[in-house]
């Protein structure tokens, strides 16, 4: 596997629809003001939060079991920013819908101004031939509450190319998180 330049993500993005809407250079100031930088980067591609959260709550003491997810776990809501509480939890989406090859494999990781901030994103990799929109998972690792903020820069997808096209894809698997629209929580 070798990771891929920037070079190689433009053409699969513009010719291919591997990443929709596709910013092609790195977007730093918005109408004057600064934003967590998104868009391609040397060898990743810097994706944004998209303006709807579901935060963890413990209203209704729910148990956190992924065999069996209560979806009263979670609040839900839109807004251009999220505030999680300390030493909690939200999820959220990518503004970036992604068509991934058969022949890559990425790797998602947070992005340094958040994680300074002791925010932490973990995303599971993007299989080769999945496609939808990317569930985020958002960790406020601090004593104190955080903020996110939606339409900027959350992770960075870095994206490896095999040497050869995979025997299984994850289509082919017709696995569970196939075709996101929307946060989706734990399927068993």
């Amino acid at each position: 596997m070798s990771l891929q330049s920037d070079r190689w993500i433009r053409e699969m993005a513009e010719k291919h629809g591997m990443i929709e809407p596709f910013v092609d250079t790195q977007v730093r100031y918005e109408e004057g003001s600064k934003v967590i930088s998104y868009g391609l980067s040397s060898y990743g591609y810097d994706l944004r939060v998209a303006s709807e959260f579901k935060v963890f709550t413990n209203l209704y003491n729910t148990l956190v079991d992924p065999k069996n997810f209560n979806e009263t776990a979670f609040v839900h809501f839109e807004a251009d920013e999220c505030i999680i509480p300390p030493n909690s939890f939200a999820l959220a989406r990518s503004v970036e819908y992604f068509r991934i090859p058969r022949d890559v494999l990425t790797v998602c990781i947070g992005k340094s101004t958040y994680a300074r901030c002791g925010i932490i994103v973990n995303v599971t990799p993007f299989e080769p031939e999945w496609e939808g929109y990317v569930t985020l998972e958002i960790s406020n690792t601090t004593p104190l509450p955080a903020k996110v903020y939606a339409n900027e820069g959350l992770a960075q997808v870095l994206f490896y190319r095999g040497t050869e096209v995979c025997e299984t894809s994850y289509a082919d698997r017709k696995g569970k998180y196939m075709n996101q629209t929307n946060i989706t929580l734990p399927v068993a």
